[in-house]
Formats: structure tokens, sequence, C-alpha cells
């Protein structure tokens, strides 16, 4: 997971933080792998940031 998000780059560092935003990365990831379909997570978080309506898709599931 840290290879997709790239974790190491957050700048998050202080307080609660880091563990709010680890629990957002983990809904995102769960919403993304969990979507209908035979394409690569990868290829549906692209589709997601590029095609609003697929992102909505993938919220309201």
């Amino acid at each position: 997971m840290d290879m997709t998000f790239r974790d190491d780059e957050c700048r998050i560092r202080t307080e609660n933080a880091p563990a709010n935003f680890t629990t957002l990365h983990h809904m995102a990831h769960n919403l993304v792998r969990n979507a209908p379909g035979k394409d690569s997570v990868k290829l549906r978080r692209q589709t997601a940031a590029w095609d609003d309506d697929y992102l909505v898709s993938l919220v309201a599931a």
C-alpha cells in the first residue's frame, strides 16, 4: 500500500494527523479494491481521478 499511495512522501507527521490520514488511505483503498470489474487497482485509481462519474459510483456503491 505504501507504493500505491507513496506514503513516504507524505509530510503529515504531528499529533493525530498520521493516524487519521492512514485511516482515509485504508478507506479509499477498500473502495477502489471492492469496485466491480477486472481492471487493476492502479487503473481504477486513475479512472477515478479522471472521471468524476466513476468516482461518484465508487463512493456511492
